[in-house]
């Protein structure tokens, strides 16, 4: 069902674990990463780069102060939307809102650089109108995770730093297995900007 899937990068949060490390002025975004391909990118670059062409609609939900990392987003091919909440929710629902007319959305997270674009293949593969669709690890429920048409109103009315983890209670949730530590691997700490 990926006709008209959006992806929805999350990139608002203000990374401060991440700072309390490299320092204040270090954006976690902007770091420099080795991709499982070998090259070397900023984070959210490598996150840009793993998207698969066919999905066209692309936007990245940040804050006003990474003008660098919106510039890198549109030279992928994606609109933005500046937030001036760092809440995991309320970017979820300015990425919904931004996009209402798709027939799903996949959501993203922009400090997981390491996810291999077939994972994300087989997420979006699995997307229904009134369904979920997430990558499992070793029973770990991963990212980017996937939602049908029929979740735009409760993505739109999520707020604060809660995410979306409550709508999948009641809800037919396709589990995608997948052997792909990248699903699990976000950049929190310095030392996570090196795949293991």
């Amino acid at each position: 069902m990926s006709e008209s899937i959006g992806v929805i990068i999350l990139a608002a949060g203000s990374g401060s674990r991440f700072r309390q490390v490299a320092g204040q002025d270090k954006d976690k975004l902007l770091a420099d990463c080795t991709g499982r391909d070998g090259a070397v990118r900023s984070v959210i670059e490598q996150v840009l780069v793993n998207l698969p062409a066919a999905l066209e609609k692309r936007l990245l939900v940040t804050s006003k102060d990474r003008p660098q990392a919106i510039r890198m987003a549109q030279a992928y091919g994606c609109d933005f939307v500046e937030l001036d909440s760092p809440g995991l929710g309320d970017s979820i629902a300015a990425g919904i809102q931004a996009c209402p007319g798709l027939d799903g959305w996949l959501i993203v997270l922009g400090d997981m650089p390491f996810i291999l674009p077939s994972s994300i293949e087989q997420v979006v593969a699995q997307i229904s109108e009134d369904g979920i669709s997430v990558p499992v690890l070793a029973g770990e429920y991963g990212h980017p995770v996937g939602f049908g048409r029929s979740f735009g109103p409760k993505l739109m009315a999520l707020t604060g730093d809660r995410g979306a983890r409550t709508l999948f209670a009641g809800t037919h949730v396709a589990e995608v297995t997948v052997d792909d530590p990248g699903v699990l691997w976000d950049v929190d700490v310095p030392e996570a900007l090196i795949f293991k």
